[in-house]
């Protein structure tokens, strides 16, 4: 997990947080198939962090349009798969063996 962690933006962090909610909310709705969750999970990471990078990153040229388009793309991935490495940790501690 430290992995991981070194990186997300510390700023972004909250954004898995958020996501891990969804996907709670989502399982238990039963309104979307199990295997779909962490590609919904995915596609709301990055439009989380791509609103935060758009809002933060000065946009002046396409090399950094291109530049906040593939951060909130890659940490969008990571705050998505953060939430679900969480999960299933929660999941596996739950578990006798």
């Amino acid at each position: 997990m430290e992995q991981i962690m070194n990186y997300i933006k510390p700023e972004l962090v909250v954004v898995a947080v958020v996501l891990y909610f969804i996907g709670m909310a989502l399982k238990k709705a039963q309104t979307v198939a199990d295997k779909n969750i962490p590609l919904l999970l995915g596609g709301c990471g990055i439009a989380l962090c791509g609103i935060w990078v758009w809002a933060n990153s000065p946009i002046g040229n396409g090399q950094e349009m291109a530049m906040a388009v593939f951060t909130s793309i890659v940490q969008g991935i990571l705050t998505a798969g953060l939430s679900t490495y969480v999960n299933q940790i929660i999941k596996q501690a739950g578990k006798e063996e």
